[in-house]
């Protein structure tokens, strides 16, 4: 027999855009179903182990206030339990990994622990449900509505139909789009189709997806032996380059130490970039002595993107082969590092990097999912495109400015390596807005975006993939579906009708949503 629920609106997908989502509705006095598929909420935070990757003004402004606040939280908790240095508590800046990423690179268990408390209180009231270990694999539809959605739980196989009003999909990878029958694009667009000056000449590659990452946590205790058993894969990727990797530069070989801090570096010609501090979530320095016996960091560098083959749009047992081969990459560079690591004194290797699966919370040390860097995307009303925000094509102008703004943000376009053998590049972008347009499909009336899924392009969604961006977009579409129920209207006609659409924007300022950027430069 089926557990089923109802409420006004169902976030299947509970990462960084899921709970921003179910906040921002909640608060608005929903009844939510939050899922998720592993058993922590906080997506990139948490389950997928990646620091926030953010632009260089978040402290002043850029984010929404709950952003702000998750923030805050995280620094709070750290001074509330933790025992810190006299200055790292005096600061209002505390960076936990002082990691050259991140102005808040923390521990996966601490964001998991705030997101956890800012739900509390709507799950305790009784105006969020949250399902966890479970994952979307139908859904039932009415033309252009969602009526519910299945989901099987993970470890029993228990089916369970979500029914409700509205449907948000938060699911990192765009799940619901296909199970909906949810117009949607994937990979990389041509120039022809798109106009921008970057996009591929010829036929669009919809299976041309960026790499993904399935990340680790590592100390380091010098005088042990904590080397992993070899593996399977390991000769393989110890031998492999691919085409692009041009003398090597992504490979494994360059990868440089330094005796004095018994760090990484990742370029022979830049010794003082180093890898190690790259990801670090805590910097023992900041503690109290004798609260770490060695500092703590993430692994998710240039030589464990996987870029073999597609987790989405292929067969399941396809699927499944590449998410074991995404993690034997991860784990062989892991041996590598412990037993062949070129050493400064002229030995080989570092076997005193231990693996941290009490941080990622899994048996086998790694992540409990991958990092996934490209979504599915719906077919929008609006498609933000390179040439909106590129300050080659805009000039001295800023970023298009979007009349229905439901937010900002601001990164490079950033490009891993992709399944289709391109080698991943960085162009400059301008701190942009998210238009409404772009989170409203094409046809569907109560379905929206609350993730990476919105309508970008393979190239814009290089940077409308990051933390604080995610979350203003989950914010965004959170707000927009409670709007939308109390005041009886559709999410087209508040684009549509300028008085609405003022309203709605209103209501995202008082909720401390950012909609415009102060006059800046390209990033």
């Amino acid at each position: 027999m089926n557990r089923q629920y109802g409420c006004d609106i169902a976030v299947i997908g509970g990462g960084i855009g899921g709970c921003a989502a179910a906040l921002a509705a909640a608060e608005a006095g929903m009844r939510i179903v939050l899922t998720e598929e592993t058993d922590w909420i906080g997506g990139q935070f948490t389950s997928q182990a990646v620091p926030a990757d953010e632009h260089r003004w978040i402290e002043q402004f850029g984010s929404t206030r709950k952003y702000r606040e998750f923030r805050n939280r995280v620094r709070g908790y750290y001074k509330a339990n933790y025992p810190l240095t006299a200055e790292a508590m005096r600061s209002d800046r505390f960076n936990p990994g002082t990691a050259s990423v991140s102005r808040l690179s923390c521990d996966p268990r601490v964001a998991l622990s705030v997101l956890q408390d800012m739900l509390a209180p709507h799950i305790h009231a009784g105006r969020i449900t949250l399902l966890l270990n479970v994952r979307p694999t139908a859904a039932d539809t009415d033309g252009d509505t969602v009526r519910s959605v299945t989901l099987e739980h993970t470890l029993s196989g228990e089916r369970i139909v979500v029914e409700a009003r509205y449907v948000l999909d938060a699911t990192e990878c765009g799940d619901l789009l296909p199970l909906t029958g949810t117009e949607y694009v994937t990979g990389a667009e041509s120039r022809r189709d798109t106009g921008e000056p970057h996009a591929l000449e010829g036929k669009p590659e919809p299976l041309d997806i960026q790499s993904v990452t399935w990340c680790f946590a590592l100390d380091y205790r010098e005088g042990e032996v904590h080397t992993i058993e070899k593996p399977k894969a390991y000769e393989f990727w110890r031998s492999y380059q691919a085409p692009f990797q041009r003398d090597r530069m992504f490979s494994w070989t360059p990868l440089k130490t330094n005796e004095a801090v018994k760090r990484f570096s990742l370029f022979p010609e830049a010794e003082a970039f180093s890898l190690w501090d790259y990801r670090r979530i805590a910097d023992r320095s900041q503690f109290a002595l004798g609260t770490f016996d060695s500092d703590l960091t993430l692994v998710n560098w240039p030589q464990n993107d996987y870029w073999l083959g597609n987790v989405y749009e292929v067969p399941e047992e396809v699927r499944q082969r590449h998410l074991e081969g995404a993690k034997q990459l991860s784990l062989s560079l892991l041996y590598w590092l412990q037993t062949e690591a070129p050493r400064p004194d002229g030995g080989n290797g570092y076997p005193g990097l231990r693996l941290r699966g009490d941080v990622t919370g899994t048996a086998d040390g790694l992540a409990k999912a991958p990092y996934i860097r490209e979504s599915r995307r719906i077919r929008a009303e609006f498609t933000v495109k390179e040439q909106h925000i590129s300050p080659k094509v805009r000039g001295a102008n800023g970023a298009e400015p979007f009349v229905d703004s439901v937010g900002i943000g601001s990164y490079r376009i950033d490009l891993h390596p992709t399944t289709g053998g391109r080698e991943g590049f960085y162009i400059p972008s301008l701190p942009f807005q998210i238009p409404l347009g772009s989170l409203i499909p094409v046809r569907m009336d109560n379905l929206l975006p609350a993730c990476k899924n919105i309508g970008v392009t393979h190239l814009t969604n290089g940077c409308y993939r990051l933390h604080p961006v995610e979350w203003n977009i989950g914010e965004a579409a959170g707000a927009l579906a409670a709007y939308c129920l109390l005041r009886g209207v559709s999410p087209r006609q508040v684009r549509r009708d300028p008085a609405r659409l003022a309203d709605f924007q209103s209501a995202l300022v008082q909720r401390g949503v950012e909609l415009a950027w102060p006059v800046m430069g390209p990033v």
